[in-house]
């Protein structure tokens, strides 16, 4: 609420007394037409300018004056000089000044108000420096990185400890991957240059690159590389895709290029960069990758429909990639469990954002801690989460569809299950800041569906795994009495 105490003198009009409220109606009356868009106002304060000619003319529009003639008195009241001649402007009583002002200022105030109410545009009013000014709450809301991975392919190449110059390229090729994702037109200028930058490292890089890997493989690697560059499917391919603005050639093209980088990087990655903590000597650990084989069975006689075409099948295959070089623990208990056969048999049950094994309630295996290693980190976290809000993302992320991980004890969060695992189920209209899980940074995250995707959405409660076997990688798995 706007007050003001105006003062008037006596005498006729009391008009050169009022100059102080003439420059305070001047400034209020430009701001409220300024945020208000009124061109009355700004107006109406040209007409407050400290000239006394102009109240005459800023009140004839509503009221009507009368006219004296020029006084004998040696100092008039209240005059002007006009042409030499005095001449005095006077208002009738009941239309005196102080009337006037009031009426001004209550209307201006009132319009402040209604204006302040009804307009989301703050508007300022002066405030008497005794009242202190309190600013608005500022609420800061973190966003954390959303370009973490989407699929399980990138999610695997990205865990990869690899050569820094190997690093480099991958996560320049994968910048082309947000790119092809730009509705309409396709930024290929940036796409070239960025395949060009990864080229320049390669090339400068081979030496660098091939001496990281282990001698007996260096061969193999000697061929991938070369294969990188100028095979099918390679950078120059890749370029080439880029210049006739193909996003199709361009996907697939940058598709093939990354799988060499993930198999480049494999190659120079022959174990765990890091040494387990004392106490988890004795548990069965995976030094690699591995490639687990589950075979789905309907339990209701039903059978399951390919999406891309072929007959239905009462039976499913889906491939999963278990990864120990972000959660060692984690993907060699379960390991151990598929090559005792632990899962053959076990029940499925569905949620809405999960499919589940039925048997959280079986003990197997060893008491697993939690196990999780941040972005940035070279070693794991164990029997703690991870605050997403403060900037802390996994290696492995749960917020990709086919992510695979372990359920919680029942006993203790800071425990997982030591046999019961589930499919998460991404989907992104069930996601929350940046596009991420609200679980995400709290279950162990192991491994991602990379085959039979389709599969996971037409799974049903009561479904079960005939089988599940590993079919590549075994070797990487090292168990207490071999250690």
């Amino acid at each position: 609420m706007i007050s003001r105490t105006l003062t008037s003198g006596a005498g006729a009009c009391g008009l050169t007394k009022c100059t102080s409220e003439k420059s305070w109606l001047e400034s209020m009356a430009f701001q409220l037409g300024a945020t208000l868009s009124l061109p009355f106002l700004p107006a109406l304060s040209l007409r407050l300018r400290p000239r006394r000619r102009s109240w005459p003319l800023m009140c004839n529009s509503r009221f009507p004056l009368v006219r004296a003639t020029a006084s004998p008195s040696p100092s008039p009241p209240n005059k002007d000089v006009i042409g030499g001649k005095h001449k005095h402007w006077c208002l009738p009583q009941k239309f005196s000044c102080d009337v006037l002002m009031n009426r001004l200022h209550t209307t201006i105030a009132a319009m402040l108000i209604f204006s302040q109410i009804s307009l989301p545009i703050p508007i300022p009013i002066p405030i008497p420096s005794p009242i202190p000014v309190v600013a608005p709450a500022q609420a800061v809301l973190y966003s954390p990185n959303t370009k973490i991975p989407r699929t399980g392919e990138y999610a695997l190449r990205k865990a990869i400890p690899a050569n820094p110059n190997m690093k480099a390229i991958q996560e320049t090729l994968e910048d082309i991957s947000y790119l092809l994702r730009i509705p309409q037109r396709k930024p290929f200028n940036s796409m070239q240059s960025d395949v060009n930058k990864a080229l320049k490292i390669a090339t400068e890089g081979k030496d660098a690159i091939l001496a990281s890997m282990p001698e007996e493989v260096r061969e193999k690697g000697s061929l991938l590389y070369a294969s990188l560059i100028d095979g099918k499917g390679g950078l120059q391919d890749l370029i080439k895709n880029i210049k006739e603005q193909d996003p199709d050639k361009v996907s697939v093209s940058l598709a093939s290029s990354l799988d060499t980088v993930a198999e480049l990087e494999l190659l120079q990655a022959p174990g765990l960069s890091f040494l387990l903590p004392q106490q988890y000597s004795n548990y069965p650990r995976l030094t690699g990758r591995a490639t687990v084989e589950f075979t789905i069975e309907r339990g209701d006689g039903s059978t399951f429909f390919p999406t891309a075409g072929g007959e239905p099948q009462s039976v499913a295959k889906i491939q999963v990639v278990i990864d120990g070089y972000s959660a060692p623990l984690t993907a060699g208990n379960v390991a151990k469990l598929v090559m005792d056969r632990a899962y053959d048999g076990v029940r499925l049950k569905c949620t809405s954002q999960a499919v589940l094994t039925d048997n959280e309630i079986e003990k197997y295996g060893n008491s697993l801690p939690l196990e999780l290693m941040p972005s940035g980190q070279f070693e794991p976290l164990y029997k703690t989460t991870l605050s997403v809000q403060d900037g802390e993302l996994p290696v492995l992320p749960l917020s990709v569809y086919g992510a695979v991980a372990m359920a919680h004890s029942l006993d203790s969060d800071e425990y997982s299950s030591n046999s019961q695992f589930f499919f998460y189920l991404y989907d992104k209209r069930n996601a929350g800041l940046g596009g991420l899980s609200f679980d995400e940074g709290q279950f162990s995250v192991f491994g991602y569906t990379t085959g039979g995707r389709e599969v996971l959405s037409q799974i049903k409660t009561g479904d079960v795994i005939k089988s599940a076997k590993i079919v590549e990688g075994l070797d990487r798995l090292v168990l207490p009495q071999e250690s």
